[in-house]
């Protein structure tokens, strides 16, 4: 089981890659036919160095580890009840409880065999 999903996580890493790939040579490909660079078409991905720092933009949007803990931040603020979440929380207690009692009925049943 793990290594059907390992397998399967990294097909979609690779898939994933292919796609960024793809919309780079797309880009490459739409600047050459129009002859000159125009900035309205931004790189899938790209990375900058200024000041020592390494900056990174996906889909001409700039991605620093900031916005990552603010949005983080935002989330734990909100708080939000998810339906899904708690939904799967009472499944998954229910099933734990279930096999409990099947697995306690189970050895009353042996220790009555005996």
């Amino acid at each position: 089981m793990k290594g059907f999903t390992l397998r399967a996580a990294g097909i979609a890493l690779v898939m994933f890659l292919c796609v960024l790939f793809g919309m780079q040579q797309a880009n490459n490909g739409i600047r050459s036919m129009k002859g000159y660079d125009d900035e309205k078409f931004a790189n899938a991905l790209g990375f900058q160095k200024n000041d020592g720092n390494l900056e990174a933009s996906v889909l001409g949007q700039d991605v620093t580890s900031h916005d990552l803990q603010k949005k983080k931040q935002q989330l734990e603020e909100l708080k939000a009840y998810n339906l899904f979440s708690s939904m799967g929380k009472g499944v998954a207690d229910g099933m734990n409880s279930l096999v409990q009692k099947g697995v306690d009925i189970a050895a009353d049943l042996m220790d009555k065999k005996e």
